[in-house]
């Protein structure tokens, strides 16, 4: 729902009401967008955890480096005279 800021003046009230019931208001000033009224929902704990773990892998996802291939790793296990 788009409103201008005059407009949204006198019906705040109501306004707010509708964010909070998770419509999305969108106040304008001469027809160009300038705020936006949403719910505001404090994350739970399990969210919060699970934002944070999925940040941590995407970290270490893209420091990862490929080792050494397993074949080329055995070479190093046995020597020559395979003891």
């Amino acid at each position: 729902m788009r409103v201008s800021m005059t407009e949204a003046k006198a019906r705040l009230s109501e306004l707010v009401r509708r964010a909070e019931a998770g419509s999305e208001v969108i106040l304008t000033r001469n027809g160009v967008a300038v705020a936006r009224l949403v719910p505001a929902r404090p994350a739970s704990v399990a969210e919060s955890r699970r934002a944070l773990l999925q940040a941590v892998r995407a970290e270490g996802a893209a420091k990862a480096t490929a080792g050494p291939s397993a074949a080329r790793s055995q070479d190093f296990l046995y020597e020559e005279d395979d003891r």
